[in-house]
């Protein structure tokens, strides 16, 4: 697990922290500095679980973005354990996979994610989740 601090939140201005769940480190990577060139505070892991573990922990998540296909634990999978947690379910999740496969988009959309994006992420999905998603 790695915390990233972004930029300094302006005055006043709450930090928001994004917890980026991917088992690919490369995919991790690019997502954090996406998030952090946004001025998001970002936490990254590798798996479902420690996303989970986490979250147990620090309650202060702003949005959760999360690989679809993952070992031991789907995004969608994860967005299930999240959605039906009376703690956990206010916090908005965001699935991304690199394959567009429509069936599982409105699944994912249907059981309460946010948005689905397709990787390679780029800086205009992250401008669109900061207008969205965490107005």
């Amino acid at each position: 697990m790695s915390s990233e601090r972004g930029g300094a939140a302006g005055e006043g201005q709450r930090e928001l922290h994004v917890l980026a769940v991917d088992d690919s480190s490369v995919d991790r990577a690019l997502v954090a500095h996406l998030l952090r060139s946004s001025k998001f505070r970002v936490t990254t892991v590798d798996s479902g679980k420690r996303a989970l573990d986490l979250l147990g922990m620090e309650r202060n998540v702003s949005m959760i973005i999360t690989d679809y296909w993952m070992p031991e634990m789907t995004g969608l999978e994860l967005l299930r354990k999240i959605k039906g947690s009376s703690e956990l379910k206010a916090i908005p999740v965001v699935i991304m996979s690199s394959e567009n496969v429509p069936n599982r988009i409105r699944t994912c959309l249907d059981e309460g994610a946010e948005d689905f994006l397709l990787k390679p992420l780029q800086p205009s999905d992250v401008s669109r989740l900061c207008s969205r998603v965490l107005r």
